[in-house]
């Protein structure tokens, strides 16, 4: 079920992924037809445009702060804060700072 992670060692979320100037960089830890579990990292100013998911989408921010625009509304996350985006709601992710997050998708 899990990929792209070592199992039976402890380890931080935030440090499976790397800054790169300019880009948005994602790890797929999990990916079936239940869930999805993606771990980013923003260079600042970096986004994912706007698009709906399939099912309810979870993000935890680990590093920096991150923009979500959900539905048209604003929130800005700081590091061990979490927000649900709703399923089928339009949603964007923009890098106010460069920031890492966890991003888990139920269906």
């Amino acid at each position: 079920m899990y990929k792209n992670i070592e199992k039976q060692t402890s380890l931080k979320l935030k440090d499976l992924v790397n800054y790169q100037d300019g880009q948005v960089v994602s790890k797929t830890l999990v990916q079936n037809e239940l869930v999805s579990m993606t771990i980013f990292s923003f260079d600042q100013g970096e986004e994912i445009s706007t698009h709906a998911a399939g099912g309810d989408a979870m993000v935890t921010v680990l590093e920096g702060t991150g923009r979500f625009t959900v539905g048209g509304e604003v929130f800005h996350l700081n590091e061990g804060e979490t927000l649900i985006m709703p399923k089928d709601t339009p949603h964007a992710v923009y890098g106010e700072t460069r920031f890492k997050m966890q991003l888990i998708v139920s269906f």
